[in-house]
């Protein structure tokens, strides 16, 4: 039987898919690390309290890159270049979500307003993130090898979407909620079409690495496209509404370290 389990088992069992997962997923990791560095360091001077917090962001960030470089040196492989079609993250950016590199590579304060739309941003990619590592940790927290990375990464996406809700909420409550929301939703309606776009070359590649016959590939296809209408049809709302999180100042302390994936 053909399910989300039993899919991501054999792409996990292949060293060559094995390795593609952990490579694209290091890199978007690391990107997202390098941007919210650069976001901490732009900070506006009347934002200077967020810094912390979005150095603490990007530090989670960088620590998920080096997690899932570790479990390919574990099983003795090296990262492979990402195909382009398979890079959420640079994307994202393409795409005019999150703020432009070329805005984070000069040396200018950001503004308050940047702030908003990178919040809101990450609010809806967060979601995407947080949902994903949810469904891993379901189904192999228990795992020997992932259980652990798995469990780590999980619980830090839960933090990061967090402290999107309580920092938007904030905002919302200074006067930008016209702004959060209509970012909010232009945001959700492009990442649910890349996140599509990624999904189908990501299955594309893993299908031809692991030799999947055509109606085995189509259903998977089918699948991603079923998804799609889905959000498209409504599911993207639960991506754009705002509530106070259980956990408050998700991100107000130090990062944690992974000491035995470094």
């Amino acid at each position: 039987m053909l399910s989300a389990k039993s899919l991501f088992q054999e792409i996990l069992d292949n060293d060559e898919s094995f390795r593609l997962f952990c490579s694209i997923a290091a890199s978007g990791e690391s990107q997202g690390g390098w941007e919210n560095a650069r976001i901490a360091a732009l900070v506006p001077d009347s934002e200077r309290s967020l810094a912390p917090k979005i150095t603490r962001h990007g530090a989670d960030e960088d620590k998920h890159g080096r997690i899932f470089n570790a479990l390919m040196k574990k099983r003795g492989l090296d990262p492979v270049p990402v195909p382009p079609e398979t890079d959420y993250t640079m994307l994202l950016e393409k795409n005019g979500i999150g703020l432009a590199h070329d805005k984070l590579k000069r040396d200018e304060p950001l503004t308050v307003q940047d702030i908003v739309t990178y919040l809101s941003h990450s609010r809806v990619t967060e979601q995407r993130a947080s949902e994903q590592m949810d469904m891993l940790r379901t189904y192999f927290a228990d795992h020997p090898d992932l259980g652990r990375a798995v469990k780590m990464i999980s619980n830090d996406e839960d933090n990061h979407l967090a402290y999107c809700h309580e920092e938007l909420l904030r905002f919302a409550h200074a006067g930008h909620g016209r702004a959060i929301q209509r970012t909010l939703r232009e945001c959700a309606l492009a990442e649910i079409r890349i996140y599509r776009d990624v999904s189908l070359a990501v299955m594309s590649h893993m299908g031809r690495v692991l030799g999947w016959p055509k109606p085995k590939a189509a259903v998977l296809a089918a699948g991603i496209h079923a998804v799609y209408v889905y959000e498209r049809a409504g599911g993207w709302r639960r991506m754009v509404s705002l509530k106070m999180p259980e956990r408050r100042d998700a991100l107000g302390g130090p990062a944690t370290s992974a000491p035995e994936f470094a």
